[in-house]
């Protein structure tokens, strides 16, 4: 249940990981049952003011049933939305290595947080652990309005 949103909803990337109640009301195969969906990417093409680019299984699961098929070949549709907490009955809070991470280059994504759903930019802390294995924590040594290539000191160091 994921959805792409134009810039007022994706923020930047600051949305992203949002949750969404949304619902259709003007198409004759949608059931106007509100259904959940969270904001993973950018959408840029410019199509209204708050613009929703539902994946086929949201699309679907708003129309009445038998239904879903006619409501995802509709294009674009009038919706009604509001944010609500994201709710993840079961998991706990994950952490994604991203693809091309390696040794020298580290992409970590946040995955199923209750509540908010989306994750502040910072301030963060790092804990390093050497090969001996002694460890040291950098507390929020990188600040919320870090920048890419930039250097930032701690005040820790292994003695």
């Amino acid at each position: 249940m994921t959805s792409c949103g134009n810039e007022p909803l994706f923020k930047d990337g600051k949305g992203c990981g949002s949750c969404y109640q949304i619902r259709c009301v003007a198409h004759a195969a949608c059931s106007g049952v509100p259904e959940t969906v969270i904001i993973t990417d950018m959408n840029y093409y410019p199509v209204a003011r708050y613009h929703f680019d539902l994946s086929g299984t949201a699309f679907g699961a708003m129309a009445k049933d038998g239904r879903n098929d006619e409501l995802r070949h509709a294009g674009i549709i009038d919706m009604q939305f509001k944010r609500v907490p994201c709710q993840y009955p079961g998991l706990s809070v994950t952490f994604h290595v991203e693809q091309g991470s390696n040794p020298n280059y580290l992409a970590i994504l946040v995955e199923y947080e209750n509540g908010d759903g989306d994750v502040a930019q910072g301030p963060f802390s790092l804990r390093v652990t050497n090969e001996s294995g002694r460890s040291l924590v950098a507390g929020q040594v990188i600040p919320a309005d870090w920048q890419p290539d930039t250097v930032y000191s701690s005040l820790v160091q292994f003695d």
